[in-house]
Order: C-alpha cells, then sequence, then structure tokens
C-alpha cells in the first residue's frame, strides 16, 4: 500500500471517528507522523516522545524537538539534519561517538567528545590543535587517527615516548 493511501485510510478513519485522528495516534505510533502535513510543536513532541527515530519525517524541527529526540535516544541525532549546538552536545555528552553523525561539529563539541572518550577523535575530520592536543594528552598512540598533526602535538607525543 502507498503512503498516500495510507493516509488517505487514516486521514478518513478519523472523520468518521474523531478519537481515531492522526494527530491522537501520534502518541502511541509515532511514526504516523510521517502522515501528517505541517505538525504542530506539540505533536512533533508527542511523535519524539514515542519513537525518537520519528524525527526523521519532521521538517525543520524545532530545537526543543531536536533535544527531545536526542534525550530520549541519542542516536536520533543522526537523522538531524544542522542539529544546533545544543543537541550536538547533548548528543556526545550521551556517546561521544555520536560526533560520527554531526557534520562541521564545533571546537567546544569536539572537545567534550575527546574529553569523554579519547578514542572518538578517529570520526573528526580535521581537528583542531586544540582537540588533537587534547586527544594525545590522554593517549599518545592516538596521533595515528590523526591526519596532518599539528608540530605541537607531534612534540607532545615524542616527549611520552611514543615513536611516530
Amino acid at each position: 500500500m502507498e503512503n498516500n493511501q495510507l493516509k488517505n485510510i487514516l486521514t478518513k478513519i478519523g472523520e468518521v471517528n474523531p478519537e481515531y485522528t492522526l494527530e491522537k495516534q501520534v502518541y502511541k505510533n509515532g511514526e504516523l507522523i510521517k502522515y501528517i502535513d505541517n505538525p504542530s510543536e506539540k505533536v512533533q513532541l508527542m511523535a519524539v516522545n514515542e519513537h525518537p527515530g520519528s524525527i526523521r519525517f519532521i521538517q525543520n524541527p524545532s530545537e526543543k524537538v531536536q533535544l527531545a529526540a536526542v534525550e530520549k535516544y541519542p542516536y536520533s541525532i543522526e537523522y538531524i539534519k544542522n542539529p544546533t549546538e545544543k543537541v550536538q552536545l547533548a548528543a556526545v555528552k550521551k556517546n561521544s561517538y555520536l560526533i560520527q553523525f554531526i557534520d562541521n561539529p564545533s571546537e567546544e563539541v569536539q572537545l567534550v567528545a575527546v574529553e569523554k572518550n579519547p578514542y572518538s577523535i578517529q570520526f573528526i575530520k580535521n581537528p583542531t590543535q586544540r582537540v588533537q592536543l587534547a586527544a594525545v594528552k590522554k593517549d599518545a598512540c592516538l596521533i595515528r587517527d590523526i591526519d596532518n598533526p599539528s608540530e605541537e602535538v607531534k612534540q607532545l607525543v615524542l616527549s611520552k615516548g611514543y615513536k611516530i
């Protein structure tokens, strides 16, 4: 059955019995939000609270909706296009490896990820020198996961007795 057919059936059911409108059913099955045109923030929140992955069906969710999804299930960051820095931080604080799903994370987000788990540096493209230093201070062998480490980072690693 095609999406439009299913949407039409669900809409008709809601017209016949108002207790079964799509908006009222989202709290039971968050993925139904994909059949609602321009859902309100309240409906979006119901959807992500019931099924955080349903955020992938919401166009331009507010920061509040993004945070609700990430707080409930951090891996939902993967479905959020251009998450705010606050949302990015919430995700990497729960699991530093989630930085791999964030395009161009800020230096602060990178630092939080590396401070939580220095091995997350392997998922950061072009980490800043500060982030590189934070990682190799915790484990010098992580220099192998850094493309073009800075001279300062190389010197720190060598001073720890690690061969480059």
